[in-house]
C-alpha cells in the first residue's frame, strides 16, 4: 500500500504518475531504506522538511542507488499536491532544493505553457546546486538545472515528457515572447549612453554660446573706454606734420644748418 498512488490522482500523460519514473530506477527507489524509512506517510506539508535537508540532487549514483532526491520526487509524484502547493516550493527563495524539487515535478507534469511561464524566470537564479551521478559529484546551478529541463530529453536519469517547442506554442496557445535579461540590460545601457551624449552636447552648445557672448561683451567693454577717452575733437584731427597748423610755431622749427641773420657779424 506504501507504493500505490494516492486515490483521486489524476492520470499525467495518460498514464500513472510514478510511471513517469522508469521501471528499474523506481524499483530501486522501493527497495532503498531512505524510502522506507523517510518517506513513508509523507503529506506536501511534511516533505518540505525532508526537501529542506538535501545536500545534493541526481538521479543514480553507485550500484544504481537512487538519490534522495529521486526519493522525494517520487513521493512527490505519488501523492500528487495541488498546483497551489507547488508554486508555493519554488517561492521559497531560502530553499535552493526544495525549489528544484519543485522545478523537477513541474517539467515532468504541467503543460507545456504553464512549464515555460513558472520555470522560465528561474533562469535569473544563479545559486550552485551539487548533483551526484555515477561519475560522483559535481557543480552546477540552479539556471543551468532548468535550461536542461526545457532543453534536454534525459535529466537525472529520467526520461522527460515531451515538450513543445516554445515558438509553437507563441503561435498555438499564445504564450507571451521571452523576454531575455542580458538584451534588456544591453538596451538600458545604450539608452544612458544615448541620453549621456545628448547631455554632454547641449552642455558643450551652451559652453560654446556662453564663451562668444563673454568674448564679445569682452571687446565691447574694452573699446568703450578707448573711445570715451579721446576727445571728440582730436579724434579726426590729421597728425602729419606738412597739414598740420602749429600755435607756436616752434613745434615744426626747421633744423637745417643756415646762419640765421642774428648771428651775422
Amino acid at each position: 500500500m506504501a507504493n500505490k498512488t494516492v486515490r483521486g490522482a489524476v492520470q499525467i500523460h495518460g498514464s500513472n504518475p510514478q510511471f513517469l519514473v522508469e521501471k528499474v530506477i523506481r524499483s530501486r527507489i522501493y527497495e532503498s531504506s531512505y524510502w522506507k524509512e523517510h518517506c513513508f506517510a509523507l503529506t506536501a506539508e511534511s516533505l518540505i522538511d525532508k526537501a529542506i535537508e538535501l545536500k545534493y540532487i541526481g538521479g543514480v549514483y553507485g550500484n544504481q542507488r537512487p538519490t534522495e532526491f529521486m526519493c522525494l520526487l517520487l513521493k512527490l509524484l505519488q501523492i500528487q499536491p495541488e498546483k497551489e502547493i507547488l508554486v508555493e516550493y519554488l517561492q521559497a527563495d531560502e530553499f535552493k532544493y526544495l525549489r528544484a524539487l519543485a522545478v523537477m515535478y513541474i517539467r515532468m507534469t504541467f503543460r507545456a505553457v504553464e512549464v515555460f511561464e513558472l520555470l522560465e524566470p528561474l533562469l535569473k537564479d544563479y545559486r550552485k546546486l551539487r548533483m551526484r551521478s555515477m561519475a560522483g559529484y559535481t557543480l552546477t546551478f540552479l539556471d543551468e538545472f532548468v535550461d536542461s529541463l526545457l532543453t534536454q530529453e534525459r535529466v537525472c536519469d529520467i526520461i522527460l515528457p515531451r515538450l513543445t517547442k516554445r515558438d509553437v506554442l507563441e503561435d498555438t496557445e499564445g504564450l507571451a515572447p521571452r523576454s531575455s535579461a542580458l538584451l534588456n540590460a544591453m538596451e538600458g545601457s545604450d539608452s544612458e549612453d544615448g541620453d549621456q551624449r545628448g547631455r554632454s552636447t547641449k552642455r558643450g552648445r551652451s559652453r560654446s554660446s556662453g564663451g562668444h557672448s563673454s568674448v564679445s561683451s569682452s571687446r565691447r567693454t574694452n573699446s568703450s573706454p578707448r573711445s570715451a577717452s579721446i576727445p571728440s575733437q582730436a579724434r579726426y584731427v590729421s597728425r602729419s606734420p606738412s597739414r598740420s597748423v602749429s600755435s607756436s610755431g616752434s613745434r615744426y622749427r626747421s633744423r637745417s644748418r643756415d646762419v640765421s641773420p642774428d648771428r651775422i657779424p
